[in-house]
């Protein structure tokens, strides 16, 4: 780090005056740079000017800020030496790779949690969510991270030394050959706050991203349920519309596991209410989704509408839980309901009683197992300073709302979560969903990239901002599926399917002015793709449950950016337009209405000796063994995604109406062979819903093909988990030769058996050995003899 680590707080125009009187200017009067290091300083928090009004109060459009503390500021330079890329700093509908801010009228990035309507893409502006962490990559120096703890409004100026020169320094450089290759700086400027500043030391990206989220915290594993498809839409109607959905989705043979509901199921959008006009019997209705296996989602935001017949509003008012205007009174701001005021979550009070509303005896028209959604925590107050609340607003213990924005969010959701956990008598794995996320959020709630657009390049922005988010702690990320706003047509629509099928979370959702979307509103040949699509999602969850408990006990993204397991290959680090699934899985959507030629462009990475992995077409098995750029072709039904070679990927292929109904099917493993004829991989097992794997209920276990055995073991001996799932189907690809026979050998007896080995239609390279019947959590090996 270097540049400008001046910092100054908490001043009156008073104090300032005094000091301006007895201060010397910064340069002499005729000294080289003065103006320079002037304005560098005064964006740093230096002596404001006495003739800058801006620096001791400030009207911004209708709403005037006090600041009652004076001008503040801190702000530091970080160069990340023979860096090639930079990647981090989420939430921005932009490019992984970051951008170059000095240019002319280029903004750096800004993190300052904002409702943003239809935001735009490539473009650094804020949006719902402030992740204050950004690293540098090269294929020599490795990987280094930086973690800039700091909620306040910040900026980030991403530049060369060079970009900040003037014109002369420029063209003196320019002769000298200086500039060129020069490192990379990340500018920080905070508003106010403290300089608290974690480096991550890598080396690798993989590495980085441990020590960040062993600093942050890691995503707890959701329920299984939580990583299967969610239908939603603002707002399903009524309990009938609930009722037919699901049952459209069952007539279909579309899996889906939850519904959502939106505010229009309150009592006039008082949360912790239902109106009893369209959801008579809510319990009820909730329980019939249960019956079928599903789940239900409510929407709880933290504006409490004014309403003195309202008892949270009252409860709020008597035992003064709100955030506080710069006088001292209730905060009032118009939302959702009118005239709302807002929870003050850094109050521990307010965080407690609001939690208390989720118990069961408080708000008792819900059951054990709903999940919350918290929408509009950034906070959005619409007749705000852009859209929030104004920043001289006070919290408790006299915190001045620009001192913690970012974390208002954050807040809500230790708050939600405190009250879900004890609801579910600490049983039960709350599933929370939020907008708004700062650094850490990720313990407790997934997250979603807010109110796209239903257009080719929200779509793109989704893996794009997915990946941002992942690298930055939060892997239970995903889009709203379609875009929320707009109409899709059908082949977009198709193809974000078959695009978020891949993604962490996975949630269809729409505007309430939208056309309604459910996949059998759309032609059939758009419906069969769609239901292809979820059936694939489905058939994976066993995969995506693995990498879950692996990130929760490691801390590797599970959805990841080719740098992050090739991290020599130059040509891979700014691509973001196709992504890694743990490291077993590479993902390249279509994203666009009529690719050339019928073809999808497929990079496949090379490792540091030049060498590319084998990589298997997950639906033909077509190995591809060139590194580079290869053209796939593709059709409506086809998404690019194929299995690294030396991986085994876990899979189910009984397809339910939900997850919830296959925990005891059998599995069917791919066995991916690398170059030197070996793979590996895991499986993790466990009931799906309780906390009941940390007290050793589960099975982890480490399957490993080599020298032509397939052998299965668990990796933790002394945890235990009692399954009736058992092993229905094997299946190598990249062998050199079909075997002639195959024998399952269980450990616990000396019997062997000889299995039923497939050969009619079996593609070159791929042998398939049906019903070992094995259980799961026996060990075992199968030999294959050639």
């Amino acid at each position: 780090g270097k540049g400008m680590m001046r910092f100054e707080h908490r001043r009156t125009k008073e104090q300032q005056q005094q000091q301006q009187q007895h201060e010397e200017p910064l340069h002499p009067e005729g000294e080289e740079g003065g103006e320079a290091v002037g304005e560098a300083a005064a964006g740093a928090g230096a002596p404001a000017a006495a003739d800058d009004p801006g620096a001791w109060e400030e009207n911004f459009k209708s709403h005037h800020d006090s600041k009652p503390h004076g001008p503040e500021g801190l702000a530091l330079d970080f160069t990340f030496p023979e860096a090639k890329v930079l990647f981090g700093i989420p939430e921005h509908a932009d490019s992984f790779a970051l951008k170059h801010t000095a240019t002319k009228g280029t903004d750096p990035y800004r993190l300052y949690n904002l409702d943003v309507f239809e935001y735009e893409l490539n473009n650094g502006m804020a949006l719902y969510g402030s992740v204050p962490v950004l690293y540098g990559h090269g294929d020599s120096a490795g990987t280094v991270g930086v973690f800039w703890q700091n909620a306040a409004e910040t900026w980030v100026d991403i530049f060369n030394d060079s970009e900040k020169q003037n014109v002369v320094s420029s063209i003196v450089n320019l002769v000298r050959g200086i500039g060129q290759g020069e490192p990379p700086v990340a500018n920080f400027i905070s508003e106010t706050g403290i300089m608290d500043v974690f480096v991550l030391l890598g080396p690798q990206p993989n590495d980085a991203f441990q020590q960040y989220t062993t600093l942050t915290g890691r995503a707890p594993l959701p329920q299984l349920y939580a990583l299967a498809y969610h239908q939603c839409r603002w707002n399903y109607n009524d309990e009938r519309d609930v009722e037919q959905v699901s049952a459209k989705f069952d007539e279909y043979d579309i899996p889906m596991d939850t519904m959502w509901l939106d505010i229009e199921y309150t009592d006039g959008k008082r949360y912790f209410t239902w109106d009893h006009h369209k959801f008579p019997h809510p319990v009820e209705m909730m329980n019939n989704l249960t019956a079928l296996g599903r789940h239900m989602t409510i929407i709880i935001d933290p504006h409490i509408k004014r309403d003195g017949g309202y008892f949270f509003h009252n409860e709020c008012t008597d035992r003064k839980l709100y955030v506080k205007n710069k006088d001292s009174g209730d905060y009032e701001g118009w939302c959702w309901p009118g005239a709302a005021s807002y929870v003050d979550f850094f109050n521990p009070d307010a965080r407690r009683h609001y939690a208390d509303q989720y118990l069961l005896e408080n708000f008792r028209e819900q059951t054990a197992t709903v999940g919350i959604w918290n929408d509009m925590n950034e906070p959005s107050v619409f007749n705000g300073p852009e859209v929030t609340m104004p920043k001289d607003n006070l919290h408790h213990g006299g915190w001045e709302h620009r001192e913690v924005h970012n974390l208002y969010g954050h807040l809500q959701l230790t708050a939600t979560f405190d009250g879900l956990m004890r609801r579910g008598a600490g049983s039960l794995r709350p599933f929370i969903l939020s907008r708004a996320h700062f650094a850490g959020s990720q313990r407790f709630a997934a997250v979603w990239t807010g109110d796209n657009m239903a257009e080719w390049g929200h779509l793109r922005a989704s893996i794009q901002m997915c990946l941002a988010l992942s690298v930055s702690g939060i892997s239970f990320c995903g889009a709203d599926v379609g875009g929320f706003f707009g109409n899709p047509e059908g082949d977009l629509f198709a193809r974000w399917y078959q695009t978020a099928a891949f993604q962490p979370f996975f949630r269809s959702h729409a505007h309430i002015d939208t056309k309604r979307r459910e996949p059998w509103l759309f032609p059939e040949d758009v419906r069969l793709v769609i239901r292809d699509a979820i059936r694939h999602r489905y058939r994976l969850l066993p995969l995506w449950y693995t990498l879950f408990y692996e990130h929760e006990q490691h801390g590797l993204p599970v959805m990841r950016p080719l740098l992050a397991q090739y991290p020599r290959d130059a040509e891979a680090f700014a691509i973001d337009d196709q992504f890694l699934i743990g490291d077993r899985l590479l993902v390249a959507p279509v994203l666009e209405a009529k690719p050339a030629g019928d073809k999808r462009q497929v990079y496949f990475p090379v490792h540091e000796n030049g060498q590319g992995d084998w990589w298997y077409d997950c639906d033909t098995y077509q190995k591809h063994t060139t590194a580079g750029v290869v053209g796939v072709p593709v059709d409506a039904y086809k998404v690019p995604v194929f299995q690294r070679g030396g991986t085994i990927v876990p899979r189910k292929e009984r397809i339910r109406r939900a997850s919830t109904l296959m925990i005891h099917d059998p599995y069917t493993l791919v066995v991916a062979l690398n170059r030197e004829g070996t793979a590996t991989g895991t499986l993790y097992m466990d009931d799906e819903t309780s906390y009941e794997y940390r007290r050793g209920h589960y099975l982890y276990l480490q399957f490993e093909y080599r020298d032509g055995v397939l052998s299965s073991r668990k990796i933790d001996t002394t945890a235990t988990f009692p399954t009736k799932s058992w092993l229905e189907r094997v299946v190598f690809v990249g062998l050199a030769k079909q075997p002639t026979t195959v024998t399952l050998h269980r450990t616990s007896s000396d019997d062997s058996t000889t299995l039923e080995l497939v050969r009619e239609g079996a593609a070159p390279g791929v042998a398939i050995v049906r019903k070992p019947g094995v259980l799961m959590s026996e060990s075992w090996s199968i030999k294959l003899q050639f």
